[in-house]
């Protein structure tokens, strides 16, 4: 008995309603009858759903990539901000926090990072191109606490 038989034997012992009409329509009976299902259903079933307006649905633009970079002597964060021109970009920094938003008319952004490192606020290097920001923060030296014993 090979797959194929086996299927076509299945589908050929369905009940096809077409044929049920046919015998009845035959013996000349009025015997056919249909299940009715005891299940109520709701005379409103539309009165709490909501309606929805498909004009005012926007599709939400994905999130802007951000790259952190650590190296020797700085931190490079690469950022993608297409559609923004350079005058609607902010950046604040504050210890290690960097904050950055952008707004237009119809889009805003906001994002905010916490640094591997403390940085230097003053030594802050942007370059902004084809939608690309790139910030270069130098790193702050760290003072570490010498322990000798006097003597």
């Amino acid at each position: 008995m090979s797959a194929k038989w086996r299927r076509t034997k299945r589908h050929s012992e369905r009940f096809d309603v077409f044929k049920a009409l046919n015998k009845a329509k035959d013996k000349n009976t009025a015997k056919f009858r249909t299940k009715t299902s005891k299940i109520k259903r709701q005379s409103h079933p539309y009165k709490y759903r909501t309606s929805r307006i498909y004009g005012e649905r926007r599709l939400r633009e994905p999130e802007p990539l951000i790259d952190v970079f650590e190296e020797k002597n700085e931190i490079i964060v690469i950022t993608e901000f297409a559609g923004f021109k350079r005058e609607n970009l902010r950046i604040r920094l504050k210890d290690q926090r960097l904050t950055l938003s952008a707004e237009t008319l119809n889009r805003k952004y906001h994002k905010s990072l916490n640094l591997p490192k403390r940085v230097i606020p003053s030594k802050i290097c942007t370059a902004y191109k084809n939608g690309v920001l790139e910030i270069r923060l130098k790193k702050a030296i760290e003072e570490r606490a010498i322990d000798k014993v006097a003597g």
